[in-house]
């Protein structure tokens, strides 16, 4: 690695996903990162959606080099996509990256579901490492999605943070409707959560079984500042996300608790 980030003059990018190195998501993200800086790519060797900030504690974790070119290096790794982001800023850059960037994930994470989401979860462990990040996902489940407008809007917004940079223990999660987009707005994270969240069926020896489904229940749905207006709408929606997840609004009156 060493040979490829030898010169510190070129920002250094570091990419993951939660959809797999394979994911067509994440090819279509490095693509948008090529002529930004150099690039290190470490991402899950399979599918590990839902994962949230999960992380391996019961088995070791195994990195191997899949693809090399000029400013360039890609690994998969056996573990989560929080998993990737430690064991690549602990073991595997060369110096601290000048942005991380995650995705392009195949689905929203917009409202609560950035709860769940190992795109967002890799971007908040960069963000504790102090590294700007960001995390891009695509509203379209469908086989065929088109990821070209939401890379376009990830090459955008990456270049503002290489110029800007974001607060500390602030990151920034992003997605993106289907089809033409009208513009990018920057909102708030919808207030609302999951519904009839599963199906039950049987297995083949006729025991229930239950099969993760569900419909968003929108509690803003008249809320122009948020990100689900903003995408039924056309638009491209940027949260900023703090890690520091304190109530400071509640804290006065919990100091009055007589406990």
């Amino acid at each position: 690695m060493e040979d490829l980030f030898m010169s510190n003059e070129k920002p250094l990018i570091l990419v993951t996903n939660d959809d797999g190195y394979q994911a067509k998501g994440i090819k279509s993200l490095i693509e948008a990162m090529k002529g930004l800086g150099d690039i290190i790519v470490f991402a899950p060797d399979s599918h590990r959606s839902g994962m949230s900030s999960a992380i391996s504690t019961s088995q070791p974790l195994r990195a191997r080099v899949y693809h090399r070119e000029e400013g360039l290096i890609a690994y998969h790794c056996n573990g989560t996509p929080v998993d990737c982001v430690k064991l690549a800023l602990n073991e595997f850059v060369p110096r601290k990256p000048d942005l991380l960037v995650s995705g392009i994930n195949h689905g929203s994470n917009a409202g609560i579901s950035v709860i769940y989401s190992g795109t967002m979860g890799a971007a908040i462990e960069g963000c504790i490492f102090e590294v700007p990040s960001i995390g891009f996902s695509l509203c379209d489940f469908s086989p065929d999605a088109d990821f070209s407008a939401t890379a376009t809007v990830a090459r955008h917004l990456a270049t503002e943070v290489l110029k800007k940079g974001l607060p500390r223990g602030v990151c920034l999660n992003v997605n993106v409707p289907a089809g033409e987009i009208k513009g990018v707005k920057m909102t708030t994270q919808t207030e609302g959560k999951w519904v009839n969240e599963y199906q039950r069926s049987k297995d083949g020896a006729g025991r229930d079984v239950y099969w993760m489904t569900g419909n968003f229940e929108n509690w803003q749905a008249d809320n122009e500042d948020n990100d689900e207006w903003a995408l039924a709408r056309g638009y491209a929606a940027v949260v900023p996300v703090k890690i520091d997840m304190t109530a400071y609004d509640f804290l006065p009156e919990l100091k009055t608790w007589n406990v």
